[in-house]
């Protein structure tokens, strides 16, 4: 199986590895006075009512075949989605995203679907896109490859913050729907699709943006946390929030995938392989108290 590319180490992605690194990075973090390492978005304590909240993410090689389909506007959405996503996950309001692209060699029109795509997504959130960096690196990056980068920054009111804290066993959770695949995965979907044509629109849709999906969720419930499904899949992002000692049972059937997921089921993907690397149609989670649970598709509970 390994062989033939059906996993996402065979493609030459190890998700041990990069929990081994993790672990070994928390220490410098540490060091520095932060707190909360491993969460979504770090927090900064602006005074004595408000913290920043930022992220920094990439689009990671998606881009290799955004490019190929000519969609590199979306994988601009993309970069911007994703590290939204990951600030509204300590229930910030977005202020501002910084973008970064780094090629062999820059192409004006290239850059500037990147830059124009995120731009549409922060207009979306009411976010500024305040500023940028460009890097030609050809001693780096293959022949027409490139990437792009981004750090979003978000501002919250303490007695707005989610942290998890309060989660405890006999809460549910509620997930919100993915686009298809998002940002995750894709050098196990690279592998599938090799040198051939594919379908654009059921690999490529764009990340999808929960603001106001999740402004409208906090009007209607305690929301106590929210896990941003990307890469390891619900199991590998939802225990993230949890406090030590509270674990979380799903039904996996609660709820329908994407039909990009039949597509994986096709290419001979087990399903533990994509529960594993895939967000398998839920692109954000959501814990509140079971009183809430009618306040959107429950998926699970905490244990």
């Amino acid at each position: 199986m390994s062989s033939g590319g059906r996993t996402y180490e065979a493609a030459g992605v190890s998700l041990a590895a990069a929990e081994a690194v993790v672990d070994r990075l928390r220490a410098a973090v540490e060091s520095t006075g932060a707190e909360g390492f491993g969460a979504f978005a770090g927090l900064y304590q602006l005074d004595e009512r408000r913290f920043l909240a930022a992220t920094t993410d990439g689009v990671g090689s998606k881009l290799v075949l955004s490019r190929r389909a000519g969609r590199l506007r979306d994988a601009g959405r993309d970069l911007a989605a994703h590290c939204i996503d990951d600030v509204l996950t300590t229930g910030a309001e977005p202020l501002f995203l910084l973008d970064y692209v780094a090629a062999h060699e820059l192409e004006l029109e290239q850059v500037a679907e990147l830059v124009e795509g995120a731009a549409e997504v922060c207009r979306e959130a009411g976010c500024a896109l305040i500023g940028g960096e460009t890097a030609e690196l050809p001693g780096v990056y293959r022949e027409q490859e490139l990437d792009f980068a981004g750090t979003c920054v978000g501002i919250v009111d303490g007695d707005r913050l989610i942290d998890g804290k309060r989660c405890e066993p006999g809460d549910v959770v509620l997930g919100l729907p993915s686009s298809g695949l998002h940002t995750n995965g894709f050098s196990l979907v690279r592998a599938l699709v090799g040198d051939d044509d594919f379908d654009a629109d059921l690999l490529l849709a764009p990340h999808r943006l929960y603001l106001d999906d999740l402004r409208a969720l906090r009007e209607r419930a305690d929301v106590k946390a929210l896990a941003h499904v990307t890469g390891g899949g619900i199991l590998g992002n939802l225990p993230r929030v949890l406090p030590d000692g509270v674990g979380v049972e799903l039904d996996w059937d609660s709820w329908e995938r994407p039909p990009v997921y039949a597509w994986l089921d096709e290419q001979g993907i087990a399903e533990e392989e994509q529960r594993r690397v895939f967000n398998v149609g839920i692109g954000m989670c959501a814990i509140v108290p079971a009183a809430d649970a009618q306040a959107g598709t429950v998926i699970g509970r905490l244990v």
